[in-house]
């Protein structure tokens, strides 16, 4: 019962969406699929490929969204050896920001 809400809630958020929110939706899961996947889960479901990588949808378990915007436009560095520094525009950033908000976790 529970998914049917959250699944006709979902269903209701997107129809309700302009066509520019919906884009930067997309943009945001490509961009992270793109630089991030390799490594860690980037969607609503499934299982990060490295398995010491957070799953995307539980950042906001760990920080506020929005906290993230500033690194990701300055670079974002990990101590991690594996992770590349990352930067991204204002327009890519709006964007990630956007899909990472669309897939949390309560």
């Amino acid at each position: 019962m529970i998914r049917t809400a959250g699944f006709a809630a979902l269903v209701a958020l997107v129809a309700a969406m302009t066509p520019a929110a919906a884009q930067d939706l997309k943009q945001g899961e490509t961009l992270l699929t793109r630089d991030c996947g390799r490594c860690h889960a980037v969607g609503r479901t499934g299982s990060s490929p490295d398995k010491a990588a957070v799953a995307f949808r539980a950042l906001g378990k760990r920080y506020p969204i929005e906290s993230l915007e500033e690194a990701l436009g300055e670079g974002l560095m990990s101590g991690h050896p594996d992770m590349p520094e990352l930067k991204f525009d204002a327009d890519e950033v709006g964007a990630i920001i956007a899909y990472l908000k669309s897939i949390q976790q309560p």
